[in-house]
C-alpha cells in the first residue's frame, strides 16, 4: 500500500480537507426521543475529528422523514442548537463536518415517528422488509404516495434542512440518495410505479432527486452540497434493471448543477465506477463497501477517487488516520453496539497509547 495521495489535501466545492480519508454516514440510534442529538453524540465526533470529513448519521428533513428509532433531525430549533455541538467538536480537531439529509420514505412505520402517520413514498408499494419498533419487529406500512403537495413540501423540508445545518455550524450537507430510501426509491423502477412526469422513463425517475439537490444547492450553495448514491444496492428491497444508464443520467445532471461531491457507495461493478469517475472527474468520494483498507487507498493511487470514506473501521478506531500512519493495530468492530444503547461500542473504543 502506497499512502502519499492519501495525505494529501483537497477540496470539496468549498469544503476544505486536511487529507482524504473520510468517516462514512453510519446510523447509531442514540438521539433522544425527539430526534436531539446528545452530548455523547457530540463526543462521538469529536473523537473522530482527525478524519478530513466527517458524514453523519441519516439526519431527518421532518418528522415524515423519521423511519428508524431514536435516530436525530435537523428541523427543529433544538435540533439546531444540539448539532452545533457536535459541529464545534469535529472542527476543534480539523475535521470538516456535513451533516447527511435522510429521508427514509416508505422504510418506516408510523410507531416510530413523532406524529404516527404512515410514511410517504413515490406510490403506494410497500418494502418487503420489517421495521424494528418499540414493540419489536413489525412490517412496514404501506405507504402514502406523495402528490403533488407533497411532492413539494418534501422539497421546502429539504431546503430548510439544509438551511438549518449551515445554521448549526455545518460546513455543508450529503442528500442521501441511496440504500432504499425515499430518492433511491424515486430512481427505482419496483418502488417507483407513478405514471406522471416523476415515473416511467429514467428521465421521470430522476426528476425528484435532482430537484431535491437543485433545491438544497439553491439554499446553501451547491459547493456545500453532496450527493450519495448506491447503484445496484437491493437494500430495503430495491430492484434495479437499468442501472448504468439509470446513474449515467442521474450523475450527469447532478454534475450540471455543480455540486462539491458526488459520494458512491461502491459494491463491485468496475465498469460502472470508471464511468462515473469520467462524469466526475474530480470531487468523487468513494466507499468501496466491505474492502481493506489497502484496496480503498489504491483507488486514490489510481485515480478512480479523490476521497475514501470508511464506515465500521472508523467506528471502531476513532484515531484510525494516526494508525495507518503509525501501522498500529486496528480494533475490530462491535455490531452488537452498532445501533442504540448508550457509551459501550459508541465512545468507549480505544485509542492508541500515547
Amino acid at each position: 500500500m502506497t499512502d502519499q495521495a492519501l495525505w494529501t489535501p483537497t477540496k470539496l466545492g468549498s469544503i476544505h480537507l486536511p487529507h482524504r480519508l473520510a468517516m462514512a454516514p453510519m446510523t447509531r440510534s442514540r438521539a433522544a426521543g425527539d430526534g436531539t442529538i446528545t452530548d455523547l453524540t457530540a463526543q462521538y465526533y469529536g473523537q473522530r475529528s482527525t478524519f478530513s470529513l466527517l458524514i453523519t448519521e441519516g439526519t431527518q428533513p421532518s418528522g415524515d422523514g423519521q423511519g428508524y428509532l431514536a435516530t436525530p433531525g435537523i428541523y427543529e430549533s433544538a435540533h439546531v442548537e444540539a448539532w452545533r455541538s457536535a459541529a464545534d467538536a469535529a472542527h476543534a480537531g480539523g475535521a470538516a463536518f456535513v451533516i447527511q439529509l435522510m429521508h427514509v420514505g416508505r422504510v418506516a412505520h408510523p410507531s416510530n415517528t413523532p406524529h404516527g402517520r404512515r410514511p410517504v413514498a413515490p406510490s403506494t408499494v410497500a418494502a418487503d422488509a420489517m421495521m424494528f419498533t418499540a414493540d419489536g419487529p413489525q412490517p412496514m406500512a404501506d405507504p402514502v404516495p406523495l402528490d403533488d403537495a407533497g411532492l413539494e413540501q418534501t422539497l421546502e423540508d429539504f431546503r430548510r434542512a439544509a438551511a438549518l445545518a449551515i445554521e448549526a455550524g455545518a460546513d455543508g450537507v450529503e442528500i442521501h440518495g441511496a440504500n432504499g430510501y425515499l430518492l433511491h426509491q424515486f430512481l427505482s423502477a419496483n418502488a417507483n410505479l407513478r405514471d406522471d412526469r416523476y415515473g416511467g422513463s429514467i428521465v421521470g425517475r430522476a426528476r425528484f432527486p435532482l430537484e431535491v439537490a437543485a433545491a438544497v444547492a439553491d439554499e446553501i450553495g451547491a459547493d456545500r452540497t453532496g450527493f450519495r448514491i448506491s447503484p445496484a444496492n437491493r437494500l430495503n428491497d430495491i430492484k434495479e434493471v437499468d442501472t448504468h444508464a439509470l446513474y449515467d443520467h442521474l450523475a450527469r445532471g447532478l454534475a450540471e448543477i455543480d455540486l462539491a461531491y458526488l459520494h458512491l457507495v461502491h459494491i463491485g461493478d468496475e465498469p460502472l465506477l470508471r464511468r462515473l469517475r469520467a462524469i466526475w472527474p474530480d470531487r468523487l468520494v468513494v466507499n468501496r463497501a466491505g474492502a481493506d483498507l489497502d484496496a480503498r487507498i489504491a483507488d486514490l493511487d489510481n485515480g478512480l477517487a479523490d476521497v475514501v470514506a470508511v464506515g465500521a473501521l472508523a467506528l471502531a478506531n476513532p484515531d484510525l488516520p494516526a494508525r495507518i500512519q503509525a501501522s498500529a493495530p486496528l480494533n475490530s468492530p462491535d455490531p452488537a453496539t452498532f445501533y442504540g444503547g448508550d457509551h459501550r461500542g459508541y465512545t468507549d473504543y480505544p485509542a492508541l497509547a500515547v
